[in-house]
């Protein structure tokens, strides 16, 4: 029952994915979380799984030259090292016998929160960063890749603590740090660097022993092909309707993990 499960949870989460381009570490873990699956155990997983399916994407933007490595290698030079620092910190410094899995729910809940809020409002967020472009380009321009560092070092740090946040919030971040910089590219680059991050990050969720490849396999026989007929259905569903009702979702999701954990 549980492969089954697993499954499903990959076929309903792809579906997601394929339909508005949001969904996977933000639907995922909490769906994972909340069946009863332990908090270090969904967050580990799901970020091996995200670096998996994440990896086709990544070179077809690469085949079309839609990836900015510049931009990749500053986010990475601070994610990197940040989710390395924070497996070694949940490894060494963790006591075995402590439970930390409330804080990774904690953790889960704000990030849910921050992507929820970015897919909400990204339509008036870009606009307004585009009306806005001329006041802080030379800023934004002195200081950018300073700035895509320091979001890495976060980014490496929470990605690691929840699975969440390598996507719909690492675009987010570029939209406002590079307004010039066209979509496709935003994605692009946004994919090429979640890849080695959530390898990372879930490479040390393995070797933290929070991985189960059984539920591994099952979101991956799930969702694989549901990706793929959740983007063909995305041509006749308004993503008008879908994104906002995703958006609450995540929302009404992190602020259950944020205040009161997984409820375990």
């Amino acid at each position: 029952m549980d492969l089954l499960f697993y499954i499903i949870a990959g076929a309903i989460v792809g579906l997601a994915v394929g339909l508005t381009g949001v969904g996977g570490g933000s639907l995922m873990t909490p769906l994972l979380i909340l069946y009863g699956v332990p908090e270090k155990v969904a967050i580990g997983t799901d970020l091996l799984y995200a670096s998996i399916t994440k990896t086709g994407a990544m070179a077809a933007h690469k085949r079309q030259g839609t990836i900015r490595w510049r931009i990749v290698l500053f986010l990475a030079a601070g994610s990197i090292p940040a989710s390395i620092a924070t497996s070694l910190l949940l490894k060494h410094f963790i006591p075995a016998d402590l439970d930390y899995g409330p804080a990774l729910s904690h953790s889960l809940g704000v990030m849910l929160i921050l992507t929820g809020i970015v897919v909400l409002f990204k339509n008036k967020l870009q606009g307004e960063s585009n009306s806005k472009q001329q006041d802080s380009a030379a800023w934004i321009h002195r200081h950018a890749s300073l700035i895509t560092f320091i979001a890495g070092i976060f980014l490496g740090a929470f990605v690691t603590l929840s699975s969440v946040g390598a996507g719909a919030f690492c675009a987010a971040l570029l939209f406002f740090l590079y307004p010039r910089l066209p979509a496709i590219n935003v994605v692009g680059t946004d994919i090429a660097h979640a890849v080695p991050l959530t390898l990372i990050a879930g490479l040390g969720h393995l070797w933290n022993q929070n991985i189960d490849f059984a539920l591994l396999g099952g979101l991956l026989i799930g969702s694989l092909p549901a990706v793929h007929f959740g983007a063909k259905l995305a041509a006749r569903v308004p993503n008008t309707i879908l994104q906002p009702v995703l958006a609450l979702l995540l929302l009404g999701i992190g602020i259950k993990f944020a205040l009161f954990g997984s409820g375990h």
